[in-house]
């Protein structure tokens, strides 16, 4: 399949997963190819002329911006190497954020705001063909923008193509990482907070927890579409329970909260999305050009900080912060099910005929939690310059907040494939039926998980169907 992008309005979050999850191409239509052209062509005529100064076209870069250049000078910095700005290292991006980057930079492109050359902008779409694309470190990401970045990932374009005047600047400046970022942690937290309320449903009702807990009554009560979500998700997760006796009394307040938790996650969720949405149809260029008959004033071109995409790391940050919470709440649950004094079910943390020994997993999910916790810091803007040179006195924070969220959905998933495997013990020694909707992940757990007590490390088997989770979230 084939996603054609027409406008700015084209580049949804639903193509982004297209394109980047999925490795659909893309194509310009008509109309943006005309875009293209006739800003392409209204620029090359305003870099003539004498009154207009336009940053790193028709001046120099960075703090010798207050040297003009000739035209000659202007063409030679246009076909200048570019390696130099490549100088960040360590480990890659997957290449679904690559592809997710190619896909963010047309924002800029498509409706001529870049004035970039169209046969430039045609092998940037070309880029999203099946072929592999260079590796982008997703760490020493410290410039004001996202330059170094954006150098590894179209250092060989630039080597294969010839560049005109501002061609490279429309390349490696604006925010297209940023946007590929939150939206990609979007979507991964989408379904990563879905497969969340499954273990926590399956936990739930493991525990026998009162009904009441999660009754449709409360939705009204809280006043909070995300909690309503959460508590209708689970609702439904769990059915009508097993039919029997339930609980006496209030479940302890992590297995109560499980709503509240969900549904902040589910809010946080959400306000990715928003923000990635807006991101990935948002010009972020700098300079950025005003095609004809944009122009309310008597600037055609203007330098900008769009480049610096305040919410996307905020955005992605909420998330950290949701995550690391829910780790809390899948580990303490994990040893209340194996306490019967609060479980209230018949004791299986000793060594049942043929199971192995369960309380150590609680203490492995102490460490999950942990490093959950030190992720959750807010990411500030850097408190040192970026790199201490001229104007470029602010580092953008976005690729910090990112990895934090990439590490800290990781954890999220150890520890809920540490806890579905207690939930599972819990059912298997009471002979309580696992609800319907939940029989797919029980059958997970014992593909992964066997419990027939023998001599394997446990921890390996909880990560295989951690990684099980995981292929679920980014299938």
């Amino acid at each position: 399949m084939t996603v054609v992008l027409d406008c700015r309005a084209d580049l949804t979050l639903e193509s982004l997963w297209r394109v980047a999850w999925h490795g659909e191409t893309v194509r310009l239509g008509d109309a943006a190819n005309r875009k293209i052209a006739a800003a392409r062509a209204d620029f090359v005529e305003l870099i003539e002329r004498e009154d207009i100064t336009i940053y790193g076209v028709n001046t120099d870069y960075g703090h010798m911006a207050k040297r003009r250049l000739t035209p000659d000078e202007r063409k030679m910095q246009a076909g200048a190497p570019t390696h130099h700005r490549a100088a960040s290292w360590g480990e890659p991006l997957p290449d679904r954020v690559s592809r997710a980057i190619v896909f963010a930079r047309l924002a800029n492109i498509i409706e001529g705001h870049a004035a970039l050359s169209p046969h430039v902008a045609d092998a940037v779409v070309a880029m999203l063909d099946h072929g592999t694309l260079p590796q982008v470190p997703a760490r020493g990401q410290g410039g004001a923008g996202e330059i170094l970045s954006l150098s590894h990932l179209f250092l060989d374009l630039t080597r294969r193509v010839e560049l005109a005047e501002k061609d490279m600047l429309s390349l490696v400046n604006g925010s297209p990482a940023a946007a590929a970022l939150v939206a990609d942690a979007a979507l991964s937290a989408k379904t990563r907070i879905e497969v969340a309320a499954e273990v926590f449903a399956f936990a739930a009702e493991a525990f026998n927890a009162p009904l009441g807990h999660f009754a449709e009554e409360l939705e009204t009560l809280w006043q909070n579409p995300h909690d309503a979500w959460a508590l209708r998700t689970l609702r439904i997760l769990i059915g009508g329970g097993h039919g029997g006796p339930r609980r006496p009394y209030q479940a302890p307040v992590s297995i109560r909260i499980m709503p509240r938790m969900l549904g902040e996650a589910h809010r946080a969720q959400r306000a990715a999305e928003t923000i990635a949405r807006q991101s990935l149809a948002a010009v972020s260029d700098n300079p950025v050009v005003f095609p004809a008959g944009e122009r309310l004033g008597d600037d055609a071109v203007v330098s900008t900080g769009g480049y610096h995409n305040a919410q996307a790391p905020a955005a992605m940050d909420a998330l950290t912060a949701a995550y690391a919470n829910l780790g809390i709440i899948a580990s303490r649950v994990a040893a209340k099910l194996q306490d019967p004094a609060v479980s209230l079910l018949p004791p299986f943390l000793g060594y049942p005929e043929g199971r192995s020994y369960l309380g150590c997993l609680a203490m492995a999910m102490v460490g999950y939690e942990e490093e959950m916790r030190a992720l959750a810091m807010p990411t500030l803007l850097p408190g040192s310059e970026s790199g201490g040179f001229g104007q470029d006195d602010v580092a953008s924070p976005v690729f910090a907040a990112w990895s934090k969220h990439e590490k800290a959905g990781e954890l999220l998933e150890l520890a809920l494939a540490t806890l579905a495997p207690v939930a599972a013990r819990a059912y298997s020694v009471t002979g309580r039926p696992v609800p319907a909707l939940l029989t797919g992940l029980a059958e997970e757990v014992t593909a992964h998980f066997p419990d027939n007590g023998g001599t394997d490390a446990l921890g390996p088997h909880c990560a295989a169907l951690a990684s099980c989770l995981r292929a679920r979230i980014y299938r």
